[in-house]
This record gives C-alpha cells, sequence and structure tokens, in this order.
C-alpha cells in the first residue's frame, strides 16, 4: 500500500497552491507540456474513456484568437500568460474504445445515446481538466481555470468540422506572487460533508 505524500507535496499540489491572474515572463517548454499530459492522463475516467483534448495556445496568433471569443476581464490575461490550454471533450471518445477499454464491450453503450454520449464527455473530461491542473502544479507551474468565454466562438474559431468541443480554459505558466490577495476561505468539514 502507498505511504500518504509528505507535507511538501501535498502544500505544492493543494494547501499553499493559489489561483494566479498575473504571471511572470518566464516561458513553459513544450516538454512541460508533454510532461504535464503525461501525468493528468494516468488519473481515472470512467471506463477508461479520457475524452479529454487539449490545444495549448502559446503563439500571439493562437492566444489573439482565443481572446477574441473571450470575456473583456480575460483578454489580457489571455494575451499575457504564456500559455492558455484549452480543454476540450472529444464527442467521438466512444470509438476509442475497443482500444481504451479492451476488458469490456462499452462502445455498445454510447451507440445512438446523444445525451449519455455528451454527459459522460463532459463529465469525465472535466474530471481529466481537474488532473491537468495538480499535475501542473506538481510540477511546478501555476493556473487559472477561466469559464469566462463564448463557447460557440471557441468551438467555431478552433473545431470546427471536428467532435471536439470545448470545456473550459486554462492559464498556465509561472505566477508572480506579487500580485495576489489574501487567500480566499474553504468551507469547514461540517459546512459540507455527511457521513453516513
Amino acid at each position: 500500500m502507498p505511504a500518504p505524500l509528505n507535507d511538501t507535496a501535498l502544500d505544492q499540489a493543494f494547501r499553499t497552491a493559489r489561483t494566479y491572474r498575473h504571471y511572470t515572463d518566464q516561458p513553459v517548454p513544450e516538454s512541460t507540456l508533454r510532461a504535464i499530459y503525461d501525468l493528468l492522463k494516468w488519473g481515472p475516467t470512467s471506463t477508461n474513456m479520457q475524452p479529454l483534448r487539449i490545444v495549448w495556445c502559446t503563439t500571439p496568433e493562437a492566444k489573439a484568437k482565443l481572446a477574441a471569443h473571450s470575456s473583456k476581464s480575460n483578454v489580457e490575461k489571455i494575451l499575457k500568460v504564456p500559455v492558455t490550454a484549452i480543454l476540450a471533450m472529444d464527442l467521438n471518445f466512444a470509438d476509442l474504445l475497443p482500444r481504451l477499454s479492451p476488458h469490456s464491450d462499452a462502445q455498445k453503450w454510447f451507440v445512438g445515446n446523444q445525451p449519455l454520449i455528451e454527459e459522460s464527455a463532459f463529465r469525465n473530461s472535466t474530471l481529466q481538466g481537474a488532473y491537468f491542473i495538480i499535475a501542473a502544479r506538481m510540477l511546478g507551474l501555476d493556473t487559472n481555470p477561466m469559464a469566462g468565454f463564448d463557447p460557440k466562438g471557441v468551438n467555431e474559431a478552433f473545431f470546427a468540422g471536428s467532435s471536439l468541443r470545448v470545456n473550459f480554459i486554462c492559464a498556465l505558466g509561472y505566477g508572480d506572487p506579487s500580485t495576489l490577495h489574501p487567500r480566499e476561505p474553504r468551507l469547514r468539514f461540517e459546512e459540507s460533508n455527511t457521513i453516513l
């Protein structure tokens, strides 16, 4: 049985990690983007469906294309951060289930069931999006998940004619700690948990 991680690791992944709105100019190399994916891909999903697809906006052109479909408050963040990732879901994830889940006949569960496809893709790509954030933190980066964008515009700009649909976007880089405000509170265990 694995031993619990030490406090340093737990702090970096959760307790002292922060959401940054401002980042330094330090670039994030492609090798680090690959390392993030190579960690997050091991997180569990239903039937190992892995519907997450990521577009890493690293160039000024790609970031401007995304910013054009973002809320006013997110435009500057997207343009200035080293990387903004578009975390999308593949509605054709079931096509890969014979390879990804060879011990079950899971592909047939989704044939002709669009509501189940959309629900499963959204739920599991969101799970993978959370793994993305934790993987980035574990590799020494900071993130800012964002929902302020026009999904239709992003889908048309980046995924036209494909089975991909945006879930959320996330800034990625090395946060500037001088710009942080005091940490916001979290609910206590007693406020949000019930043990039966």
